[in-house]
């Protein structure tokens, strides 16, 4: 057989693997966050929206939810102001939270554009659009960290009507409080509460590590498939820390609010979703509640 026609049977079986896990999403809803040096390198940044547009095409039902924090930073530090953080967050005054708004419509838009680029319809949506994401301000262990959010509530509907309409809906994370003003939201944050209130299949963290380590020290005890109950215990046993622990309290959390499957993964791969979503093997660590499993293996 000759090079040419191994290569194309290669890519047969390539398909024909992803089949049982395009029959078992299909028509369901997929939130992704979408965050990290995914958003600022141009060439994942295209991989990520070919993934998604792939998805949708598919028959799955995306929704992107992404963030602009590195974005943020560098357009702070250019009007001369100095960035701040309390315990991992954003201290967001008023003229940060000016920038902060200017600059992820500006990251939406461009997300908007892409995805258009290559056929799919997609509305870029802020959380103000209505009434998307109601907040109340957030408090960091008891310190004030300015216009910075905690959802209370989500109009799922606005949702629901976009993916019917066949739309791919991209939200910046940003919202109302009830006296109408603006908050920024931590797009983790905002990540696990639209994919609650969409009761969706899974939600995919975008971001720049593997996964979950064992031992951060050591790359070979990544763990590719975590229950709820696993997850804890680390936490309780001082396994996770820095960043990796809010996001990980953030999967447990949308676990245990009916969304079915999490999955960190690294952004810094290409095609990183597809790889995850469409292939025995898997590449980041999947988030699960007890007694299921990420692989269907033909069923």
């Amino acid at each position: 057989m000759d090079k040419n026609m191994q290569k194309y049977l290669e890519k047969a079986q390539v398909l024909i693997e992803a089949l049982p896990y395009i029959q078992r999403f299909n028509r369901k809803i997929i939130v992704v966050k979408y965050g990290g040096s995914a958003m600022v390198d141009e060439s994942l940044k295209q991989r990520v929206i070919e993934d998604v547009t792939l998805l949708k095409l598919c028959g799955f039902k995306p929704i992107i939810v992404h963030g602009g924090g590195k974005e943020i930073s560098k357009w702070v530090g250019k009007v001369g102001m100095k960035p701040q953080f309390v315990n991992g967050l954003r201290v967001t005054d008023e003229e940060t939270m000016e920038v902060a708004e200017m600059v992820l419509g500006r990251v939406n838009k461009s997300l908007v554009q892409l995805v258009e680029s290559l056929g799919v319809r997609a509305i870029g949506i802020s959380g103000k659009d209505g009434a998307l994401l109601k907040v109340e301000k957030k408090y960091s262990q008891g310190q004030d960290i300015g216009y910075v959010g905690e959802i209370k509530d989500v109009n799922a509907q606005i949702l629901h009507d976009l993916l019917e309409k066949d739309f791919l809906p991209i939200i910046c994370p940003v919202g109302l409080d009830d006296e109408y003003n603006t908050y920024n939201i931590n797009a983790d944050d905002a990540a696990c509460a639209i994919a609650h209130a969409m009761k969706a299949e899974k939600l995919a963290f975008l971001t720049d590590i593997e996964g979950v380590y064992k031992n951060p020290e050591d790359s070979s005890s990544l763990i590719s498939e975590l229950e709820v109950t696993e997850a804890k215990k680390l936490i309780e046993e001082g396994y996770i820390g820095g960043g990796m622990l809010p996001k990980l309290q953030n999967c447990i959390d949308a676990i245990e609010n009916g969304v079915s499957r999490v999955h960190i993964l690294d952004g810094r791969i290409p095609h990183c979703l597809l790889l995850e979503i469409f292939t025995n093997k898997g590449i980041g660590t999947a988030i699960l509640h007890q007694k299921e499993s990420r692989y269907y293996h033909g069923e």
